[in-house]
């Protein structure tokens, strides 16, 4: 697996990141749903990375900084295909390393609390991410849970 920072150009990463928003759509009402489109994911200010096997997208993630010191992820997906692969791990790592190197010291993230978001924040808590209260621009919702860690 090859992780790459990504200009988010090419149709396949589209399609992947329409497959992401379809995916959670029917577990969040719209008012709950925090996913930035492809204008958004490409602003200087959003680190977005895509993992590839020869010419197979296998998933993507990205932080947005929020301030000089912390970052939220943001876009976390798998293609279905190649679940269980070690994809999201790998991706999550060195998104983690990324921030390092970017002087960035905190990273948190906003995620579904219905049943179908559990696999994501049970990955999340093995990398050391701990519920918190909202942060940024977020505000309460019964349909987020967030989380954040120092780095």
């Amino acid at each position: 697996m090859q992780i790459i920072r990504d200009d988010l150009r090419g149709p396949d990463i589209a399609a992947l990141l329409q497959a992401h928003l379809d995916d959670f759509a029917p577990h969040s009402p719209p008012e709950s749903r925090h996913a930035l489109d492809l204008e958004e994911l490409r602003q200087p200010d959003v680190y977005f990375y895509t993992v590839w096997e020869d010419d197979d997208l296998l998933g993507c993630g990205a932080f947005k900084r929020l301030d000089a010191t912390h970052a939220e992820l943001k876009s976390m997906r798998t293609d279905p295909r190649h679940l269980r692969r070690g994809v999201a791990r790998g991706l999550l790592t060195h998104l983690i390393e990324s921030a390092k190197a970017e002087g960035l010291t905190r990273l948190s993230l906003e995620t579904g609390s219905p049943a179908h978001f559990a696999p994501a924040r049970k990955l999340y808590a093995t990398f050391g991410f701990e519920i918190c209260g909202p942060f940024g621009d977020y505000v309460e919702d019964p349909y987020s849970v967030f989380m954040t860690r120092s780095l």
